[in-house]
């Protein structure tokens, strides 16, 4: 046992080695994932304070635009118009929160001005210069007298000859855009071409510059403070000591913005991004631990369970005879079930045959009427045509044989259908033409119909419509369907029988009726559930509960209602047929 301790000890050391190793990865993995979520955000933030300042500066900027042609700057040689003009400008300058409003002449002379708060000769400002030329100029600073932080917008203003007369300037105030940042959004500042930070949400940043080494910012005044930055995976991590409202370890993004000529960055706090690893990193190796105690303990307990084994084993013996012999008692109940299961199937069949005789003892009278009819009319034009032959009139020979051979052609049909509705079918469900199976149902329904003074009103489908099913089996359900509503029909003044199919998933067939309804919609597939006097011969309430075993077997469903408008409505949903399905 003592020889056996230091092989164990070296194997928990190197264990905990690879559990140390594996969990420094995961904490590598999941920083840096958390640090691609943080940089998309991030992204998102600088974006949407860039957009807010850029959007803020842009209402001065068209407001310099659109004053360039007001009537106000016209004729300010004359002091009452002067002093007019400056009242306007100080009331534009007081609802759009600007510093100043002035328009000064191509001399660089202000002629107006709301507030005076600008120096009065502008010719060397670079913003007016360029707007002497034509175009719209724009710069920042702190000028006097005004001494504050400022936005500086300058319009060219065009006499009638298209020249340049004068210019529109309007003075923006920074630090009113900077009041209506929230405090609690991540420190966004932004710097201009020299470094200097002109714009920002932390005021302690403020005309802070970029150091030589082109990474941080250093006060105006004063020793740098401590600041360190580093590279994790492509990402630019800062660790300033700036105070307290800034991040000591953030990650640092920053965007160009052209249209105001500043720099926009962001520093957003990475420390729960260290964190979400280190709990990462945490949770893998307390699971490695565990998993490692668990396995010296169930190495430990081996040598235990080895010397049960034995006792096991041949306990196992014991119940392995017992669940021998239960085995048999069970295979012999399986067969006992499997026959059972046989004969059920097969009166079920027997069942399903006999209520397809009965429903054609139902509708031999009209049979029979419907051969009938065309028997006497075969003989007729029989005589007919044997006696224009004697008389020489082939024509009308020939006229009466054709009328013979579609009357005979229709007897066939008859008697196919009939034949086919009669046959035992046992075939598996296979591709069957729902429109064709609901032809030949109106086809051996048609003489009761009429005998009753029933219509049918069936919207044909110009095409076929595969479904999965057996011909004669389906056929039997919209025949059972079809003489139930004509008996529930009689005494009604109204009889109509209205079937429709409907393409569209779930395909469904539907049939409806005018007659009474259903008293108990949810019993009428039960079996022997009949509505039909007690001791009727029409039937033993069984044809609805084969219907509904017969979709059922074919994967579909069938369900009755009844209408709002009166009648009852029975719908039935099969499984279109699909070849890749079938394949």
């Amino acid at each position: 046992m003592a020889t056996q301790w230091p092989h164990r000890s070296w194997i928990v050391l190197v264990f905990v080695l690879a559990v140390a190793i594996l969990s420094g990865g995961v904490w590598r993995y999941g920083y840096l994932q958390a640090l691609e979520q943080l940089a998309r955000r991030a992204e998102a933030d600088l974006a949407l304070a860039s957009d807010r300042l850029s959007a803020e500066l842009q209402v001065y900027q068209e407001l310099a635009v659109l004053l360039t042609d007001h009537p106000m700057l016209e004729g300010l040689d004359s002091p009452a118009r002067r002093r007019a003009a400056e009242l306007q400008l100080l009331e534009m300058a007081d609802k759009t929160g600007a510093l100043d409003i002035l328009f000064a002449d191509r001399s660089g002379h202000v002629l107006a001005s709301a507030n005076g708060l600008t120096v009065r000769d502008l010719s060397q400002e670079p913003y007016f210069r360029r707007a002497m030329h034509g175009a719209l100029g724009a710069d920042h600073g702190i000028r006097p007298p005004l001494n504050r932080r400022a936005y500086y917008y300058a319009a060219p203003a065009f006499d009638d000859a298209g020249r340049v007369d004068g210019a529109v300037i309007v003075v923006a105030d920074v630090a009113s855009i900077e009041l209506a940042w929230p405090g609690s959004t991540p420190a966004v500042f932004f710097t201009d071409s020299n470094g200097e930070v002109f714009v920002t949400n932390r005021f302690e940043l403020l005309f802070w510059t970029r150091p030589e080494s082109g990474q941080g910012l250093v006060p105006p005044d004063g020793p740098a403070p401590e600041f360190r930055a580093v590279d994790v995976g492509g990402h630019e991590i800062w660790k300033p000591r700036w105070g307290p409202y800034v991040p000591r370890h953030a990650l640092h993004l920053k965007r160009d913005l052209p249209v105001v000529a500043l720099t926009g960055e962001i520093l957003v706090n990475a420390d729960s991004a260290r964190r979400l690893a280190g709990l990462q990193a945490a949770a893998v190796a307390a699971i490695c631990l565990a998993f490692g105690a668990l396995l010296f303990l169930a190495t430990e307990r081996r040598r235990a369970l080895a010397e049960v084994n034995a006792v096991l084993e041949s306990r196992v013996a014991r119940r392995t005879r017992d669940l021998s012999a239960t085995n048999q008692r069970l295979r012999r109940e399986v067969a006992e079930r499997k026959e059972t299961e046989a004969a059920l199937k097969r009166a079920q069949d027997d069942l399903v045959q006999a209520g397809k005789l009965s429903a054609l003892g139902q509708m031999s009278a009209g049979i029979s009427h419907e051969l009938n009819q065309p028997l006497m009319a075969i003989r007729s034009f029989a005589e007919n045509g044997a006696m224009y032959l004697d008389r020489g009139r082939s024509s009308e020979a020939s006229d009466n044989l054709g009328r013979i051979s579609e009357l005979a052609r229709r007897m066939g049909r008859i008697i196919q259908n009939l034949r086919a509705f009669a046959r035992q079918e046992s075939q598996a469900a296979t591709r069957v033409d729902v429109v064709a199976v609901l032809d030949s149902t109106i086809e051996l329904t048609q003489s009761r119909l009429r005998r009753d003074g029933v219509q049918i009103a069936f919207r044909r489908p110009d095409h076929p419509v595969w479904v999965r099913g057996g011909e004669v089996r389906l056929g039997q359900v919209f025949v059972n369907l079809v003489t139930n509503a004509a008996d529930a029909m009689d005494g009604c003044s109204i009889k109509r029988i209205e079937i429709q199919i409907s393409e569209t998933a779930p395909l469904t067939v539907t049939i409806r009726d005018t007659g009474p309804g259903l008293d108990l919609p949810d019993k009428v597939f039960d079996p022997f559930y009949s509505t039909k006097a007690v001791a009727a011969s029409e039937g033993m309430g069984l044809g609805l509960s084969i219907s509904y075993g017969i979709v059922q077997s074919f994967g579909g469903h069938i369900r009755g209602a009844n209408r709002p408008e009166g009648g009852a409505v029975f719908t039935v949903q099969l499984e279109p047929w699909n070849e890749e399905t079938v394949a």
